[in-house]
């Protein structure tokens, strides 16, 4: 079922992947072909359906713990993938995690009315 937090983590995602497409071409001096540039999408689209996935959390602090967390395991993969060929892309990848939990936490909280989770 596509909840609210699920979709904005989608959207987050694949709106986050197209940041990455871009440092990564302008990392490459846009030399990266565009089978690469698909799965750094397609990896920043899986990283907000495994957030999405992820039940809210009551505290904003432990839900952002949890994005770094998820977006480590995610970004990895790719990073593992390719011969660990991009550390910044990893690394973007964590941060990558934290904004989409963020995202999914103020936006899904607020279509609610946002007054059962406590702030912090």
């Amino acid at each position: 079922m596509l909840t609210d937090r699920m979709k904005i983590s989608i959207v987050a995602g694949a709106l986050l992947g197209v940041v990455c497409i871009v440092g990564a071409q302008l990392r490459s001096g846009f030399e990266r072909e565009a089978l690469y540039l698909f799965a750094f999408w397609y990896n920043r689209l899986l990283m907000g359906v495994v957030i999405g996935f992820a039940g809210e959390m009551q505290e904003l602090n432990r839900a952002m713990v949890r994005g770094a967390i998820l977006g480590l395991l995610v970004s990895f993969a790719f990073y593992s993938s390719t011969g660990f060929e991009d550390a910044i892309g990893f690394a973007a990848g964590i941060f990558y995690g934290v904004i989409i939990e963020y995202v999914a936490y103020r936006f899904a909280n607020k279509s609610r009315g946002g007054k059962h989770l406590k702030r912090g």
